[in-house]
């Protein structure tokens, strides 16, 4: 497990990145209920129940009661202690928050960043100022080559060009999708954001869709309160 030190520092709060050593092929749907339980126990929380969405590169937030698929969605939050979020990623960028009300994971790839799925998760929360969030392993600036939809989506969700936007001149640009999301955490008025600097393209210990195509499994961001 990969783990964020904001995180780590909340008292109470349960959290994890796994990686190709904890999931290996797994998590790619339908998710095995013994990974999760796997995956509860990596992060730090044995027992603990997950909650997990059906994820569409929307803005949709829901609200976990309790543990198993909770429906489409790009955004979960609970409130309730003892119950595991977890979003999967394969590029994307997986997004933790922890605050005074309760947590929350985000699925935060391009388009769902276009449409302030990040803002919108931070809102449902609430208490944004005590909250601390966690952007975790996703492709990086360096190597993610985007065409015009992508950057035309970032910038029109009022994220500024030289936030996320890597020219190359004579060939195509390349995007920080972490740089983007951490951007309107901090706009949505988080008071401390951490981003992790692993690569999933790069590092060989991390899933990447780009990199290995239909073959990749799936690495998952979890969060939960003991």
């Amino acid at each position: 497990m990969r783990r964020s030190v904001l995180l780590g520092m909340r008292p109470g709060v349960v959290h994890g990145f796994s990686t190709v050593a904890d999931t290996g092929a797994s998590l790619r749907p339908p998710v095995p209920d013994g990974a999760w339980r796997g995956l509860a126990a990596a992060a730090g929380g044995p027992g603990m129940p997950v909650a997990w969405m059906s994820q569409v590169h929307g803005a949709t937030v829901l609200e976990a009661q309790g543990p198993g698929p909770v429906g489409e969605a790009d955004a979960l939050l609970t409130r309730r202690p003892g119950l595991l979020l977890a979003v999967r990623t394969a590029d994307c960028v997986p997004v933790l928050v922890a605050s005074p009300q309760g947590v929350a994971a985000i699925h935060a790839g391009w388009r769902g960043v276009a449409a302030r799925v990040v803002p919108a998760a931070v809102a449902a929360l609430g208490g944004a100022s005590a909250a601390v969030a966690a952007v975790g392993p996703a492709i990086g600036g360096a190597v993610y080559e985007v065409g015009p939809e992508v950057v035309d989506g970032l910038r029109a969700a009022g994220i500024p060009l030289a936030v996320f936007l890597r020219p190359r001149p004579g060939r195509r640009p390349t995007v920080d999708l972490a740089a983007a999301v951490a951007h309107q955490l901090r706009a949505a008025g988080v008071g401390a954001v951490e981003v992790l600097p692993d690569c999933t393209f790069q590092d060989r210990g991390l899933h990447s869709h780009r990199r290995d195509g239909d073959a990749a499994g799936r690495n998952a961001g979890l969060i939960g309160w003991r």
